[in-house]
């Protein structure tokens, strides 16, 4: 067989089809999942736009199936100022991608990641009633719950932050992310993970 020629590899080449990232920028390659059991929820299909328009919703887990980065623009449309604006929510958490990595120099989707990680609770409790009497008792966390949670203490702290303050969310989302990625205890998830694991590790 014939060797190609340069010319027919830099063809080859120019048909290979270029790498899918998130709004143009941010590369989905060797994004690192610690949590095995996190693992199937978080899903890091690479997708130019994060917006599916609806297609899980009557399907059981189909949630799973959701970019994580859809995931957290829908949390940030809570009832309230951005209801349905899920346009402006987009713009949202893209401005606030381009902060953590201007602040960190890591890809913003592995900071996403590990925020959720550190963020999600891995015990709470439950009420059982038993003889007219309710106990709260200790259980450990579905995983997609977990995940469900860890994205709304985000998005809640970024809220909280933002409200009565000269700081766009963006900058409150930005810095919300990176601080529950450090795991640091100044983070809104992070606190509120903490206290939901101290409740249940009471009610054992």
């Amino acid at each position: 067989m014939s060797k190609k020629t340069k010319k027919e590899e830099s063809q080859a080449e120019e048909r290979k089809e270029p790498e899918i990232k998130l709004f143009g920028k941010w590369s989905y390659e060797d994004i690192e999942i610690r949590d095995p059991g996190l693992r199937r929820y978080i899903c890091l299909k690479p997708v130019y736009l994060p917006h599916t328009g609806g297609r899980h919703a009557k399907k059981r887990f189909g949630k799973a199936e959701v970019p994580i980065v859809e995931r957290l623009i829908n949390k940030l449309m809570r009832p309230g100022k951005n209801t349905g604006k899920k346009h402006l929510a987009y713009n949202i958490v893209k401005r606030a991608f381009d902060i953590i990595y201007l602040r960190t120099g890591e890809n913003p989707l592995q900071v996403l990641v590990r925020a959720i990680e550190n963020a999600a609770p891995r015990e709470e409790t439950t009420r059982i009633a038993y003889g007219g009497i309710v106990y709260h008792v200790a259980v450990d966390v579905s995983p997609q719950r977990r995940v469900d949670l860890a994205l709304r203490f985000i998005t809640e702290g970024a809220r909280q932050a933002a409200f009565s303050n000269p700081k766009s969310i963006e900058e409150c989302l930005a810095e919300e992310i990176i601080l529950a990625a450090k795991n640091d205890p100044r983070s809104y998830a992070i606190r509120q993970k903490d206290e939901i694991e101290r409740i249940a590790l009471a009610s054992r």
